[in-house]
């Protein structure tokens, strides 16, 4: 599996470092909800990036979960955006905070916060651990953002190829002969 990486991109100790100051922000943004957010991951990719998110959290959550795919299979470009599942709960009225674990086409955010809205949230905040430089990315409002990337294909820290590289530690480019 090693062999198939062409670079690190961003080591396991920066990514660590910045999900620290992701929380930090996103802890004091809340501080003042007593009734505490309502944290919706968007599955299956952000769920590294949201566990690691959320323990550096101490405020009251709900964890609400959203099965988004973009890129089925072997997929290096999106094939846009479609719901697979959700188990929301209520969100009416609830401050919600959508994670994702990267912000390329925009398409999965703007298919999921209009919905989350249109279930009553009060409010509808977006966090991603990477957001891709490209124009479709920066067209997308985050409000919390790990990471600006070149407009590449990565995988590891949940990001995956085909399923596979999930469980790498770092975010990382594969070599263009393993999905050619």
């Amino acid at each position: 599996m090693l062999d198939d990486l062409e670079k690190v991109l961003i080591d396991a100790s920066r990514i660590r470092d910045r999900v620290r100051e992701l929380a930090r922000q996103i802890t004091h943004d809340y501080a003042d909800i007593d009734s505490g957010i309502t944290i919706v991951p968007i599955m299956t990719g952000a769920m590294i990036f949201t566990s690691d998110l959320i323990r550096e959290m101490p405020i009251k959550m709900k964890i609400n979960l959203m099965t988004v795919s973009s890129y089925p299979g072997k997929s290096v470009r999106t094939q846009g955006a479609s719901l697979l599942s959700q188990q929301l709960g209520d969100v009416h009225g609830r401050h919600v905070l959508l994670v994702d674990d990267i912000l390329d086409s925009g398409g999965t955010l703007q298919l999921v916060a209009p919905l989350l809205k249109q279930l009553g949230a009060e409010s509808v905040r977006i966090c991603v651990l990477l957001r891709k430089d490209r124009p479709t990315a920066r067209a997308v409002q985050a409000d919390y953002v790990g990471f600006d990337i070149p407009d590449e294909f990565v995988i590891g820290y949940g990001l995956d190829y085909d399923n596979i590289y999930r469980n790498l530690p770092d975010i990382c480019t594969l070599k263009p002969s393993v999905y050619s």
